[in-house]
């Protein structure tokens, strides 16, 4: 049995009331503030923030944060879409989601924001950025990582303007804080967030890196710290002493040689208890010039990033501390249990699934679909696009679900059990069809095991994919070929196929040779698969393995195959790439971390097409940390015995030494099964890779798409 990596619970202590001031909540989970863009263009609440929030509620959570509802909006804006609280003809739309979250049991509080110095979406309203000092010249890497596609979504956008503020600003930013509280408690909001970390205007007077000021609000911590103070105490007053406030603080600051440190965030922590604040979100942020910070702070992609300094700011205070930060609900218990923090925040995985917190109060963790950390949420936002989720397609759709119901009490088929498959399968079940899923092989997962081989994340996804249709009423046919004659014999109304993509071997000089892999054959080997070019590409001794690890079961378990290819690989020492795609960059840090010298040929100008933005900043230079070689721009790529020959970027003739290479190009999307079923007078939707090279993202919400009826039928 693979491992499962499952929640085993209970959870008393997250599952217990608790309170910050005098807001008492049912349970110790709290979706936290995320700026989603789900707002109207003016500003306003309207169905789709509402749905979304409302989704959350239901799901049972204790508190609900909404994010950046900006205090001065236009003024400070981050995002496109985002909510504003900076007059009252915002409160209609505010009123009404508190209304509906309230429906539901759940509380809500507004965090109050100011973009400061990061409001670079505030320039398409002709508003300035607003900052204590003037601006270090931007340096790094985080640029690099972008696709041409995805500048593409800041183009054409006027150039900020610089603020630096003068005391009447200060006091003006002051009032719009307490404005915006006060607007809250007006629509019924139960506390507000006030947002001092990640860069923005509170926090950039706080950091001595954004904060070279010389008069009261500039030079050492207490002065730095003033704007943070006065605001917490204009807020509550503005709302008196029954109404939760709490503030957002930046732990540290990753990455800066100059920053908010840990004895910054723990002397600032006292003082905010001694302003009046409820409690303390504690958080992080990071050179945003470094693109693989941008997921080592406040969105970490190691677990537990930020407890060890929630920890250490709670023995400074008497008042509850918030968490967050790749927390699993497991290490939460025990971490409230000692005392570590009071309050687990949850973003990413309350967007995979937002009844997570119901799931575990009725002891069903296995229900949970898990968060992937693929960073398809926050990449989002950081291109200007509303915020969506690779694992559950209705995450920010949650208005369009009364207008897209699946179909019901229909005889219906699936081919293909990839991610794809399976979704559309147990949508379909679920809602009350009989359904029965063809697999040409003899397990489910397709691609996704291979994937899930490369990045341990992945196999949650499987694992919960499997368990969902293990327990529901789908028939599954495996090592099972779907003829137009077999579909026809079971009589369906509907076929959905989810086959997935043709990985075949481009047109590469020598790449008939027998050290030369492509990334199925790979995929082969790896999972005690074979194949004709695989039996001729291997030695007898591989074979064997392989062929023993297929008997035994052992290839079919990736938990093992994961742990003994760090001991024993059918690959050389010297293994080199071609193709810095998705694939191609998972597999070269899949190959590093087992001890490969691994190079990556790309023709493209760019590597990590496919990956989302923020998972791509990290991979890249983490690869080139470990001496992983990428060469972009690669031209007359040939396969050499022994070796791969290019010209490089720079014009400079290359021949690189590779025991094996491995052909991560040549996947294309293949429509030839829906075609046959059509020409066979079935009705027929087609979605997945089957249709273009998409990933789980596209797999995923193809099988949506089709199964609401969103897509076409021929």
């Amino acid at each position: 049995m693979e491992t499962r990596m499952a929640m085993k619970g209970p959870w008393p202590h997250l599952l217990s009331k608790g309170r910050i001031g005098s807001m008492e909540l049912r349970n110790r989970m709290i979706v936290t503030a995320m700026g989603v863009s789900l707002a109207n263009d003016d500003g306003t609440v309207g169905e789709r923030q509402m749905a979304y929030h409302e989704e959350q509620a239901k799901g049972g959570a204790g508190l609900i944060i909404t994010g950046v509802c900006g205090v001065a909006w236009p003024t400070g804006a981050v995002a496109r879409n985002q909510i504003g609280i900076s007059d009252d003809r915002f409160l209609p739309g505010l009123k009404q989601l508190v209304d509906r979250v309230h429906a539901h049991g759940a509380k809500i509080a507004a965090q109050l924001h100011h973009g400061g110095q990061v409001a670079g979406f505030s320039s398409t309203f002709g508003q300035p950025l607003w900052l204590p000092s003037m601006p270090k010249p931007f340096e790094g890497d985080m640029l690099d990582s972008f696709l041409p596609e995805e500048l593409g979504a800041f183009a054409g956008g006027p150039m900020p303007e610089i603020k630096i503020l003068e005391a009447e600003d200060i006091q003006t930013a002051i009032r719009q804080y307490a404005d915006g509280a006060r607007r809250a408690k007006e629509a019924g909001f139960d506390g507000v967030e006030i947002h001092g970390g990640h860069g923005y205007l509170i926090s950039s007077f706080l950091s001595p890196s954004s904060n070279r000021r010389t008069d009261e609000y500039g030079g050492p911590l207490e002065n730095r710290a003033r704007l943070m103070l006065d605001v917490a105490r204009a807020v509550r007053e503005a709302v008196g002493p029954d109404f939760a406030v709490w503030m957002k603080l930046d732990s540290r600051e990753v990455g800066k040689k100059v920053g908010t440190t840990l004895e910054d965030a723990k002397q600032v922590a006292k003082w905010l208890e001694a302003a009046g604040v409820d409690a303390i979100t504690v958080t992080s942020y990071h050179d945003t010039g470094a693109g693989k910070l941008h997921s080592d702070s406040n969105i970490p992609h190691l677990p537990n990033t930020n407890v060890p300094a929630a920890e250490a700011i709670k023995a400074e205070v008497s008042i509850p501390i918030i968490a967050s930060g790749r927390i699993e609900p497991d290490d939460a218990e025990s971490h409230i249990a000692g005392g570590k923090y009071d309050f687990l925040a949850m973003g990413r995985k309350v967007l995979a699934d937002p009844h997570l917190p119901r799931k575990l109060a009725e002891g069903r963790p296995d229900l949970v679909r898990p968060c992937i950390y693929c960073y398809t949420c926050v990449s989002a936002i950081y291109v200007r696009e509303q915020v969506r989720c690779a694992v559950n397609f209705e995450t920010g759709y949650e208005d369009l679900r009364p207008n897209a119901a699946p179909p019901k009490g229909q005889r219906i088929v699936v081919i293909g059990g990839g991610p794809g498959g399976m979704e559309a399968a147990r949508r379909l079940d679920a809602a009350g069809n009989k359904v029965t899923l063809i697999e040409r092989s003899d397990r489910l997962g397709g691609t996704l095991r291979f994937a899930s081989l490369a990045y341990e994340p992945n196999q949650r996804l499987l694992n919960w994919l499997r368990d969902q249709i293990a327990n529901s009423g789908v028939e599954v046919r495996l090592k099972t070929e779907a003829t137009p004659e077999l579909v026809k014999s079971l009589q369906p109304d509907a076929v959905y196929v989810a086959t997935g993509a043709v990985r075949d071997m481009p047109p590469i000089p020598g790449g008939d040779l027998a050290h030369v892999l492509s990334g199925d054959d790979l995929r082969k080997m790896m999972l005690g698969e074979t194949s004709e070019e695989v039996k001729r590409k291997t030695s007898f001794l591989t074979r064997v393995a392989t062929k023993i690890g297929a008997a035994t079961g052992m290839t079919a378990n990736i938990d093992f195959v994961r742990k003994a290819t760090h001991q024993w690989m059918p690959l050389g020492d010297n293994v080199a790439i071609i193709g810095g795609e998705l694939v191609g960059l998972e597999l070269a840090e899949f190959l590093m971390e087992r001890g490969r010298k691994v190079t990556v040929i790309e023709e493209g100008p760019k590597f990590g097409r496919g990956l989302l933005l923020v998972r791509r900043m990290r991979i890249i230079p983490e690869l080139r940390e470990h001496g992983v070689a990428l060469h972009a721009n690669a031209k007359d790529v040939r396969i050499i015995e022994g070796g791969v020959q290019f010209v490089d970027e720079a014009g400079t003739a290359q021949n690189i030494a590779a025991d094996h290479v491995i052909v991560a190009r040549g996947a294309r999307g293949d429509s030839t099964v829906a075609e046959q079923l059509r020409a066979a007078g079935l009705t027929v939707y087609e979605f997945g890779d089957g249709t273009g090279v998409t990933y789980i993202e596209g797999a995923i919400r193809g099988a949506s798409e089709a199964v609401t009826h969103m897509g076409t039928a021929a």
